[in-house]
């Protein structure tokens, strides 16, 4: 079963299991992880499960799409390269271990 690893800056790594085809959003929303609210479900319309993925899976996780890209672009203050929506990230066997950061603008 894959794990992706949450972590928040000076706070203690969250580690949840996944099931291959679920998104880093659903498993965070689903396991109550903190700084990913996900209000869209999914859509592609809120950036409210902004993650900066770590450099080590940034290749295997690849970039954003286009509609992914402009959403970023607008609804973040913080879009860097490591920037994507954890909707938009679908785990299978070759994420096993994921290390993501939920961004501040998320956090509640």
């Amino acid at each position: 079963m894959p794990k992706v690893v949450y972590v928040r800056s000076g706070s203690d790594a969250c580690v949840v299991d996944a099931q291959v085809g679920d998104t880093v959003m659903a498993v965070a929303v689903r396991s109550g992880v903190p700084g990913i609210i996900g209000e869209c479900g999914g859509q592609l319309s809120c950036a409210t499960c902004h993650v900066w993925v770590s450099d080590e899976f940034r290749d295997r996780v690849g970039g954003p799409g286009e509609m992914e890209a402009d959403l970023l672009d607008l609804g973040v203050s913080d879009f860097t390269d490591a920037s994507r929506l954890g909707c938009q990230i679908t785990i299978t066997d070759e994420l096993d271990g994921l290390v993501v950061e939920p961004r501040p603008e998320a956090w509640h």
